[in-house]
Order: C-alpha cells, then sequence, then structure tokens
C-alpha cells in the first residue's frame, strides 16, 4: 500500500517526530511504502493568497491550482491511504495542518456540485489514520467533548466528508516532559499502527 503522511510540528526533537519514525518503522515491517509530507521542513505555505481564494469561490471547478498545490494533490493521487501526525494544539491540528486542507481541498478536487446539486470528489483513499499526541490524558479530552469535536471535524468533514472511504482517530495522551511510561507506550502504539496499517 502507497501511505502518504502528512506531518506537522517545528521542532526537529519533539515527541511527534518520535512517533513518526516509529509509525513508518511498522509501515516498513509490513511492507508499505510511503512518502512523509513534512509541512514545515517544506515551508508550506497554509494562508491562501486572493488569487486562490478567487479560484475557489469562482465558477470553474477546472480553473488551474498553485503549484504546490498541485504537487500535493499528486502526492495523494499516488496514495491508497493517508496518515497525519501532529500534536494537538488548542484542540486542533497545528495551523500548517489546517492550512493544508484549506488550500489543497480545492473546488473540483475535494468537492463539487453538478447541475442537480449532487456533491462529488476526485480524491480516491480507502483509509485515513490521525496520530495526535496530547499533553492531556486521553479520557480527561473525552470527558471534556475535545475528542468528539475531533472526530467530526477531522474524521468526518476533512476526510470522510470529500471521499476518504474510512478513517481513524488516535489519541496518544498524557504526554508530558518527564512521564516516560506514556511516552513509551506511546511509541509502541505508534509502531503496530504502522505495522498493522
Amino acid at each position: 500500500m502507497n501511505v502518504y503522511i502528512l506531518f506537522a510540528h517545528p521542532s526537529p526533537d519533539a515527541y511527534s517526530r518520535r512517533v513518526l519514525g516509529e509509525f513508518t518503522r511498522g509501515l516498513r515491517d509490513a511492507g508499505h511504502a510511503w512518502e512523509i509530507g513534512d509541512l514545515y521542513a517544506m515551508g508550506f505555505q497554509p494562508e491562501m493568497d486572493d488569487a486562490q481564494y478567487r479560484r475557489e469561490v469562482g465558477p470553474d471547478p477546472d480553473a488551474p491550482v498553485p503549484d504546490d498545490v498541485r504537487a500535493e494533490q499528486t502526492k495523494v493521487e499516488w496514495a491508497d491511504a493517508l496518515a497525519f501526525i501532529y500534536p494537538l494544539w488548542w484542540s486542533d491540528c497545528p495551523a500548517k495542518l489546517k492550512g493544508w486542507f484549506d488550500r489543497v481541498w480545492t473546488m473540483g478536487y475535494a468537492y463539487c456540485s453538478d447541475a442537480s446539486g449532487d456533491r462529488h470528489t476526485r480524491i480516491r483513499i480507502r483509509k485515513a489514520l490521525v496520530i495526535t499526541s496530547a499533553g492531556h490524558p486521553a479520557e480527561h479530552l473525552e470527558a471534556t467533548g475535545v475528542t468528539e469535536a475531533m472526530r467530526r471535524i477531522m474524521l468526518q468533514d476533512r476526510l470522510l466528508g470529500v471521499g476518504v472511504e474510512q478513517a481513524e482517530l488516535v489519541i496518544l495522551g498524557g504526554i508530558m516532559p518527564g512521564d516516560e511510561s506514556c511516552r513509551r507506550s506511546g511509541l509502541e502504539t505508534a509502531y503496530q499502527l504502522g505495522r498493522s496499517f
């Protein structure tokens, strides 16, 4: 299986990068191929400019998109599956990744309505996996409604809502400095998720 991994963390020594390493080790051991889209290392521009905004609200779903957006769409087209690895910041993903969705899920690619009002998409992804690390324990995020909000936005809207067939959210919770047991457990989970992908 071809897996395109969207990774979003600015620090080279972040725990999320260790999660990425274990996940890809699991993918390798399972015989999958993958490519990593490290949004910070790529210098991905998350803000939509006026020209792209006008394209998105215009009448032509086949209008050209910016080169960096087309490059990302090509990677998605190569993939059978997507994975997203990032830290949980203020109940959502980092702005770089949010901007990736804003810019890459374009009109005519991720969504479009035909003359009858039926929506369709060009995205053909079998499954997506979202792995996020959080300082709070997963139980706290569930109890406060954060997890449900993440499922609705990341899974339902951004993934299943544009044609991804299956999507799963895994929260590696309780990842605080000094608590090595949670960190080790999270890394083992990341490996197993790659291995069983």
